[in-house]
């Protein structure tokens, strides 16, 4: 018997979740779905430039198994670049990690270290109702495991 599945931490979701090669119909087209912690991982170390240790830890999971992620998401890149196919990224098993936020009364702020717990109360008012904030790039915001067809847990 396996050990269950960690949660992967992700800290940034893509506004554009499909990709298809121009001019061919997309009902012509084969499909390769990525999950929201492939992406991650690529976004980790090829985007920022992170070692895989780094990107382990910033995704809550061992280095083997953020090369294991990591070279998934490679090959289906691969394979949808080189094979004419679409790429849709969806669904996983993720939590999101936020770090700004805001109150209700309209205070922001940010936190250095991205939380998958929001903060209790404003630093500024001291009082309750914390949100968090999407930023400009960034999907919807989602609680819990993975995305389902829009819906968050």
């Amino acid at each position: 018997m396996s050990r269950p599945q960690k949660c992967r931490r992700v800290e940034f979701l893509p506004n554009v979740t499909y990709f298809k090669p121009a001019g061919i119909p997309l009902r012509d087209l084969e499909e390769v779905c990525m999950s929201i912690e492939e992406a991650e991982a690529i976004r980790l170390k090829d985007i920022e430039g992170l070692e895989q240790a780094q990107g382990a830890e910033k995704m809550n999971i061992s280095r083997p198994t953020f090369q294991r992620i990591l070279a998934s998401a490679r090959q289906k890149v691969a394979d949808a670049l080189l094979n004419g196919k679409a790429i849709r990224i969806d669904g996983g098993n993720f939590k999101m990690t936020w770090r700004r936020f805001r109150c209700h009364r309209g205070h922001e702020w940010e936190l250095e270290i991205p939380v998958s717990v929001l903060p209790e109360l404003c630093p500024t008012c001291s009082l309750p109702d914390v949100q968090p904030v999407q930023l400009a790039g960034i999907g919807q915001i989602l609680k819990g495991r993975g995305r389902h067809h829009g819906r968050s847990d």
